[in-house]
């Protein structure tokens, strides 16, 4: 972390890592305006606390392809993922890997959760690397599907959950407005931190927000389903993303 922001309050000067924050996205039909939504976040909640940010939109100048993400992630202190079935090429997907394998931290958001899956049947350009195995292996969950019936779903924290995570978060003032992601069960080493239930009797509770570590070098791992543009318009929601990135960058 090469900033250091310096805050006076009451008189006393404290110190305050900030970041370089890289944040990969993509122009899609069914991505829930990531870009949109990450410039807002990114100019409204991260650059105020003296983060830099640099997001990297997938598309340009090819499908797939994620130009300038290799370079950004050589000194990137943070990847934020907000990207739905695209498989960049190999050397851009080493990159991906090398960034979590050094135990740097991954913040995922909604469409993470299947953004390296191809749809069923979907043919790959050789050139291309899907990596599908990502949603278990380094979030923790599954994507099994998706509930729709019950909407706008309801937020409550787990018995017994307390954590930074949730610093000034009212989850009972979060209503999810897009599909409740059905992703149980969760690895046994994951911390669900946040449960959706929808308005149904028939769809069990999802979990919504959780933490773990991944790889030999315990990289700091936070997902949450939650992102669709109605969910960042909640003040809660993007207080849960603040908090997402300092824990993820503490040591």
């Amino acid at each position: 972390m090469k900033h250091i922001l310096l805050t006076l309050f009451f008189g006393i000067i404290s110190t305050a890592p900030a970041a370089n924050i890289v944040i990969m996205v993509v122009e899609d039909p069914n991505n829930y305006e990531a870009p949109r939504s990450m410039r807002e976040f990114a100019a409204k909640e991260l650059k105020p606390l003296g983060h830099q940010v640099t997001i990297i939109e997938g598309d340009k100048p090819q499908p797939h392809h994620f130009a300038g993400i290799i370079e950004a992630l050589k000194d990137a202190d943070l990847l934020v993922l907000f990207s739905r079935r695209r498989f960049p090429p190999k050397d851009q997907m080493a990159a991906i890997r090398a960034h979590l394998d050094a135990g740097k931290p991954l913040l995922g958001i909604r469409t993470a959760n299947h953004a390296f899956i191809p749809k069923p049947n979907e043919v790959v350009d050789p050139s291309l690397v899907p990596w599908p195995e990502f949603t278990v292996e380094v979030l923790g969950a599954p994507n099994t599907g998706y509930e729709t019936k019950g909407l706008p779903y309801t937020v409550s924290v787990p018995a017994g959950v307390k954590t930074p995570l949730l610093e000034g978060v009212n989850a009972a003032a979060i209503l999810g407005h897009q599909s409740l992601y059905k992703v149980l069960p969760l690895a046994a080493d994951t911390t669900p931190i946040l449960i959706g239930t929808a308005k149904t009797d028939t769809s069990p509770p999802q979990p919504v927000a959780w933490t773990r570590a991944y790889g030999p070098n315990k990289a700091r791992v936070f997902y949450t389903s939650l992102g669709a543009p109605e969910d960042m318009l909640i003040a809660d929601v993007r207080r849960l993303l603040v908090n997402a990135v300092k824990w993820t960058l503490e040591k």
